[in-house]
């Protein structure tokens, strides 16, 4: 069985920031966890705006004030969601408005690298493999292009029911280095499932995007908290 850590909860608090940015007493606590859960499952699957799907919403980053709160999207093709004239951001936040029933402020960030994202990764090979495409060329398709975007390494994880076969196995695909234990690389995951006829098939993706030395970030610098490697003096009797 295999004993696998996820690399963004391995790195939260080390070198990265939360995803979601509160704090609550432990009455309110539970009730808030699932609000932010309700607002992210509700952009990520809007009922009515199917472009949202295709727009490439990598991340949903959600901060509470006593006011407000600010739910940050981080998108590959902003466009799809601001509409013309910011009409259709207005709307979404009306709509935020009214689900979770306090006042909402949406950010949106756009991502200049899409291709380097873990999770718009395993989404577009998801989608490829729902249109029937063949697995193999679709994950070398992949792992070409996030390469020659920029990426030091990347794997690809593919589980179930493959081709169509009658028992489900796992597929891997990697490219590049991936030193999955080191804290200082920038590796970012991704998961996403493809719903097919012959049952649900799981895309893994995890991205070498580089190092966090000299990238400014909201976790605590992993290099203040080492100890000096210098040798201890010794004290003579």
């Amino acid at each position: 069985m295999g004993q696998k850590v996820n690399p963004v909860g391995f790195r939260t608090g080390v070198v990265t920031g939360w995803k979601s940015r509160w704090y609550a007493s432990k009455q309110e606590f539970s009730e808030l966890l699932v609000e932010d859960q309700k607002i992210r499952n509700f952009v990520k699957n809007h009922p009515t705006k199917q472009q949202y799907r295709s727009a490439g919403i990598d991340r949903i980053e959600i901060e509470r004030t006593r006011d407000e709160v600010r739910v940050i999207l981080y998108v590959a093709r902003p466009g799809l969601i601001i509409g013309k004239k910011g009409q259709e951001v207005e709307l979404l936040q009306e709509e935020l408005q009214s689900l979770i029933g306090r006042r909402v402020n949406l950010k949106i960030e756009e991502i200049s690298r899409p291709e380097i994202q873990a999770q718009l990764v395993a989404e577009d090979i998801a989608q490829q493999l729902m249109k029937r495409a063949n697995f193999r060329r679709t994950m070398k398709r992949a792992l070409e292009t996030t390469m020659d975007a920029g990426a030091k390494g990347i794997k690809v994880q593919l589980a179930g029911r493959l081709g169509g076969a009658e028992m489900a196995r796992r597929e891997k695909a990697s490219a590049g280095s991936l030193p999955l234990s080191t804290l200082q690389a920038k590796i970012d995951y991704g998961f996403a499932e493809a719903s097919t006829p012959q049952g649900n098939l799981g895309v893994q993706v995890w991205v070498n995007q580089g190092s966090y030395a000299g990238d400014s970030n909201d976790g605590a610098d992993a290099q203040t908290g080492q100890a000096s490697k210098k040798p201890k003096r010794a004290h003579k009797r």
